[in-house]
């Protein structure tokens, strides 16, 4: 198993990763708002992150999107979950950043319970203007 940078041809599967695991972690929203979402977030936002994928057997199990300080996506595919991939992911970017921040549904509280239990604190609770829903900023410091 490695992690790499994404290649700009796997974006496509980066996206059905993400799409497959939103409408999954988020039942308690409309899954057209997810569908609605999917060419933006292969035009656009994949492309203005940094990105990096974690490979088992040359398939890509799951990735992490940075964009500077800010964790915007952190998804494994439902095959490899539960097998320390998104730990594995999350313990890699920590390598690069002295501090990270996240935006995470409350109710989502499968993702909440493991940024927690990966040291990340609340420091802000607000609502999402586009789904209506709460949700947590969370943050994570390197120590020392």
């Amino acid at each position: 198993m490695i992690i790499r940078p994404a290649k700009t041809d796997e974006i496509q599967r980066l996206v059905e990763i993400w799409i497959s695991g939103s409408l999954r972690a988020h039942d308690f929203i409309d899954p057209e708002y997810w569908m609605s979402g999917k060419k933006e977030m292969a035009e656009k936002y994949l492309p203005m992150s940094r990105s990096y994928v974690i490979e088992q057997n040359g398939v890509i199990a799951g990735f992490v999107s940075m964009v500077d300080d800010y964790l915007a996506a952190l998804f494994v595919d439902e095959a490899y979950q539960k097998k320390g991939y998104g730990k594995l992911l999350l313990d890699y970017i920590k390598e690069k950043h002295k501090t990270i921040q996240l935006r995470v549904y409350k109710k989502n509280t499968a993702a909440t319970g493991f940024y927690h239990y990966n040291g990340f604190q609340v420091v802000e609770e607000g609502v999402d203007e586009d789904t209506g829903q709460q949700e947590f900023v969370m943050e994570w410091s390197k120590r020392g």
